[in-house]
């Protein structure tokens, strides 16, 4: 194809020089050089095609050899130049993202040349294909963690939502670089959600519910500690695996989860799955929090057949600065048209992202190439249009019929998650404090809202406030145990002790294994001088927590309350040598020892305790009353 242009000039010259035939002496021009695979085609495909299209990745066929390319030259030819392949539903100019796979004009033109002069694969050697590391695309992981059963998913009958519990067997707190998630065979995977347990609640669920695994798509990591910090932990067939940017490593505690939450439509027959995690490490800790946002209106889907047009949409207003780091937008099969943008102050207007013609099948985090900064006072808003007609060939109900909000694929929903990096780490709870009062507008008595604005009110020292919205949530869920543990600490911490203690009953009551309301509970006894009571919920508390040098000190400050002096003075130094810094480890075990009469080592011990507190009145005082004893100064 000649570019534009070239017929006008070509006119204008002739006319320069006079009609009729060209001179003889002008060098005829040389044809252009063919093109080949080896030199122009392979580059173009083992950048673009291979990630996806090679052995044991979401591709239906490989495309790393000329061979296998050229057996379906003419159909890349095709979905190369209609932008269908290789997938990327983003439109330009509307936001810059990270590993954009859009097919540049020039590589779309020599592909459509190569085909029509007959696809030659040309002299040399082709390029060799990117090595992959054992199957990671990011090269062997510092850690592999993989199900320890194989589960099969049903060769029919509705779309399977499963749970997979993964321990994570790390020493300590290690820092998480990058993970890369292997669901298994990933034509058969719709998508997977990684959620982090450090409770043990999905372990518990797991034992009560038969198979690997356990059942339902919205799970809820309930949880006494409230982390705001949250990362893409998602995958999606041809999801690329990236690294967190410098600074932004996620934190993985010891006796940690990994939670898969997985996706399966049916195949037509049974399709065993074993998925694993790759972790890769860092000794840097972050420096940078991140947080997510989620923007939705699932609440208003309901899409009549027929309807052509149905939109839905969210906003939430900014309290304070940030920069958007990425987005992820999420629909089923009727999302036509999917829109995420910002309005600044100023009124001036900001794309995130637009997604003109939505495609079920193809999903994935957007990362931007640069972050984005928005100010104080932006609102980030959603906008995503249905097409529920029998126009939509993607439409799953042949005739058409009512959608409403669910989480089977022919269901609806309608999302968009925004990552926002704060200014100030202490943005982040300015940013969950209006997040959820934003969804408790929308959710009035939700129960995540509640319990999350809580411990938000709690983490800010508004503690009369977060006891509220505790008791609120649990209106919602009377029996949640972490909600029941928390609103008993939030009333610890404002002076109500026998409140909290029969919060933590309560809790015990509704989950008899919640390790942290049993922690809890014994520690409140022990401050209410109920020694002997509080001995069994602390003998368990250590059995189960081992390495907690807390526990440890708990336990043994208890067994020097009721006269087990020997099992006191061995717990305690468990916990001395598990928190070498505590105050209290020391001040506990120089009395234990004192009142068995090892005075010297007590006296160590109590000096010790006045090295890491120095005005500490009770280590004070003790070490006097263990001197004048011994005779010393």
């Amino acid at each position: 194809m000649r570019p534009p242009g070239a017929g006008l000039l070509g006119v204008l010259l002739a006319g320069a020089v006079g009609c009729g035939r060209a001179r003889s002496d002008q060098p005829a021009s040389a044809p252009p050089p063919s093109v080949t695979f080896n030199q122009q085609v392979a580059p173009i495909v083992l950048r673009h095609c291979a990630p996806c299209h090679r052995p044991g990745e979401a591709g239906p066929f490989s495309l790393l050899t000329y061979r296998d390319v050229r057996k379906r030259a003419d159909q890349i030819a095709r979905v190369t130049a209609s932008r269908y392949m290789p997938p990327w539903p983003p439109e330009p100019g509307y936001g810059s993202f990270v590993g954009e796979r859009r097919l540049p004009d020039d590589d779309v033109a020599l592909l459509q040349r190569w085909v029509r002069e007959g696809a030659p694969e040309g002299t040399g050697a082709p390029p060799s294909p990117p090595p992959q590391g054992e199957g990671w695309q990011l090269g062997r992981p510092d850690l592999v963690v993989q199900m320890k059963e194989t589960y099969t998913v049903p060769a029919e009958g509705t779309d399977v939502f499963r749970n997979f519990v993964l321990p994570a067997p790390v020493k300590g707190t290690r820092y998480v670089r990058a993970l890369e998630l292997r669901p298994g065979d990933k034509r058969v995977v719709h998508h997977a959600n990684i959620l982090l347990d450090p409770t043990g609640s999905a372990r518990r669920r797991d034992a009560r519910d038969p198979g690997p695994g356990f059942a339902g798509m919205d799970v809820e990591m309930e949880s006494d500690r409230f982390e705001p910090d949250s990362h893409f932990l998602f995958w999606k067939p041809g999801t690329a695996a990236v690294s967190e940017p410098a600074g932004m490593a996620w934190t993985l505690d010891e006796g940690t989860d990994l939670v898969l939450n997985m996706h399966f439509p049916p195949s037509g027959k049974p399709e065993p799955i074993r998925p694993e995690v790759g972790l890769y490490f860092t000794d840097e800790p972050p420096t940078r929090f991140p947080m997510l946002l989620q923007l939705e209106h699932d609440g208003a889907i309901d899409i009549s057949p027929g309807d052509s047009h149905f939109v839905i949409g969210d906003h939430y207003d900014l309290p304070v600065d940030v920069e958007v780091l990425g987005v992820y937008p999420h629909a089923h099969y009727l999302g036509k048209d999917v829109q995420g943008f910002a309005i600044l102050p100023d009124g001036t207007k900001k794309w995130l992202i637009w997604i003109r013609d939505w495609d079920f099948a193809w999903q994935a985090v957007y990362r931007f190439a640069r972050p984005l900064f928005l100010p104080r006072g932006s609102r980030v808003e959603m906008r995503i249009a249905y097409d529920n007609s029998a126009g939509n060939v993607r439409n799953p109900s042949d005739p058409p019929r009512r959608v409403v909000a669910g989480n089977r694929s022919t269901d609806e929903m309608g999302h968009m998650w925004i990552q926002v990096l704060p200014r100030q780490k202490e943005d982040r709870w300015a940013l969950q404090e209006a997040y959820m009062r934003r969804r408790l507008e929308k959710y009035p008595g939700d129960f995540v809202a509640h319990a999350n604005l809580a411990a938000v009110l709690e983490e800010r020292g508004r503690l009369e406030e977060a006891i509220a919205e505790y008791r609120q949530a649990l209106r919602a869920r009377p029996r949640s145990a972490p909600a029941l543990n928390n609103l008993g600490a939030a009333l610890q911490a404002s002076g109500r002790l026998e409140e909290a203690v029969a919060r933590y009953r309560d809790a015990l009551r509704a989950e008899p294994d919640y390790g942290n309301a049993r922690h809890n509970l014994g520690g409140a006894l022990v401050l209410q001088g109920a020694f002997a009571e509080a001995l069994p919920f602390l003998r368990e508390d250590v059995r189960a927590r081992p390495d907690d040098a807390t526990a440890r000190n708990n336990l043994g400050g208890a067994l020097l309350a009721t006269g087990h002096l020997d099992e006191a003075i061995r717990e305690l130094r468990h916990a001395v040598d598990g928190e070498p810094r505590s105050l209290e480890a020391h001040y506990n075990l120089g009395r234990a020892l004192a009142a068995r009469g090892r005075l010297n080592e007590a006296l160590e011990q109590l000096e010790q305790a006045l090295r890491i507190a120095p005005g500490d009145r009770d280590a004070g005082q003790a070490l006097a009353e263990l001197k004048a004893k011994l005779g010393v100064n």
